[in-house]
């Protein structure tokens, strides 16, 4: 499951994407148009500066700014940098050999083929599709 963390993360990402590139954005202005905590933006933006996904300067003009094009960040990009796993089950989050059912488990052929459709689909949505509201073209349909 997707937390909080990582959806309001995408909003973030999409907000600095929607502004001027070469001006850093406060993150008072960005908790207000997003509606999120600066408590919870705080730590998205620490964790999306560690991530080198976006540069935060301080001082009376800082903010926060995108480090590349929005085409060039996927959701699983962001989502990588927010959540501790995005594995569906908690024995893929781990070493499959520490697992004791591994030789015997007849779901977890499942829940890795779940996984992998999971990554792929989020590896096709780029913040530039989030910003035009463009689907991607390597959704699945079911």
């Amino acid at each position: 499951m997707i937390s909080k963390k990582g959806r309001y993360a995408i909003r973030f990402m999409i907000d600095l994407a929607e502004q001027r590139p070469d001006k850093p954005i406060p993150l008072d202005e960005i908790a207000d148009r997003q509606n999120i905590s600066m408590k919870h933006l705080e730590t998205i933006a620490r964790l999306l500066v560690a991530g080198k996904a976006v540069k935060g300067s301080g001082g009376k003009d800082g903010g926060y700014r995108l480090l590349r094009n929005p085409e060039e960040y996927t959701v699983y990009e962001i989502l990588s940098l927010t959540e501790s796993a995005l594995c569906s089950v908690t024995c893929l989050e781990q070493d499959l050999d520490e697992c004791p059912r591994r030789d015997n488990c007849k779901t977890l052929p499942m829940w890795q083929e779940y996984d992998k459709i999971a990554r792929n689909y989020f590896s096709g949505i780029t913040l530039a599709n989030l910003v035009n509201n463009h689907s991607p073209n390597t959704a699945p349909s079911f």
